[in-house]
């Protein structure tokens, strides 16, 4: 649901996320959970989004639906204009792939292999050569500032340090969209800080779109957008202007 504030910037340009009435059950034992009761959000190429709301408003489920980490019970998810309902397993894969980076907050890089060999993993799915892995992964671990780290496993690496490589391995296949959850949860205020400004500044220099769910009110600050999630609904979509005063009074 792009606001007629938010969409002011993008009118002239093409939505690169688009769901329809995604609705989400879950069975609990006998009861059954809805986590989303029918969401419609687009979101515009190269934006800056946040999905905002309260533990168990249904942003995690919205954004598992984004990514292809899980399917609708209802409603559609378009990426790029591509129904991922009616992609095989293997379409979904190559998707998700080429098309997604995608960053948790614990970060989950392999504890076994140095940070360049983190980074460049999801080029080998994707079909480069050695010789292309070896020069974008240089290349990534220079852009998130740690190309003096290539060879250090994550348990050498600080919180932050280990975000960071995870940031460039999202980066690994220049994806379309970045799917940040939680990035800064495990991090300090500081890290943090450092963690959302990287995320922003790479979003403004390749035109990457962000979609990050988060409790964090930093984000917002960065957001082109904040889509705010309550009982499985779109409770209301604000600009950061339109916000204005209110982050403020929130974070105190």
């Amino acid at each position: 649901m792009a606001d007629s504030n938010g969409a002011k910037e993008h009118l002239n340009e093409e939505y690169i996320v688009r769901t329809k009435d995604l609705t989400k059950h879950f069975q609990m034992g006998d009861e059954v959970v809805q986590a989303l009761k029918g969401v419609s959000v687009d979101v515009f190429r190269g934006e800056y989004i946040s999905l905002m709301g309260p533990s168990g408003s249904g942003k995690s489920t919205l954004f598992n639906m984004i990514g292809g980490l899980d399917k609708p019970t209802e409603g559609t998810v378009f990426i790029d204009e591509v129904d991922m309902a009616q992609l095989d397993a293997y379409e979904l894969a190559w998707l998700r792939c080429r098309k997604i980076g995608y960053i948790f907050q614990t970060f989950n890089l392999i504890p076994v292999m140095t940070a360049l060999e983190n980074v460049t993993l999801p080029m080998v799915f994707a079909g480069m050569t050695s010789d292309e892995q070896m020069e974008r992964g240089r290349l990534l671990m220079d852009t998130v500032g740690l190309g003096h780290r290539l060879n250090n496993k994550p348990g050498e690496l600080s919180g932050g340090q280990q975000q960071r490589v995870a940031i460039a391995r999202s980066l690994a296949n220049s994806p379309s969209i970045i799917l940040a959850d939680e990035p800064t949860g495990n991090l300090d205020l500081k890290t943090g800080k450092e963690i959302i400004e990287l995320l922003r500044r790479l979003n403004q220099e390749s035109g990457v779109t962000v979609i990050s769910a988060t409790h964090d009110l930093k984000m917002v600050d960065v957001s082109d957008r904040i889509i705010w999630i309550r009982d499985g609904l779109i409770d209301r979509v604000q600009t950061r202007s339109e916000l204005g005063d209110q982050i403020t009074e929130m974070e105190h």
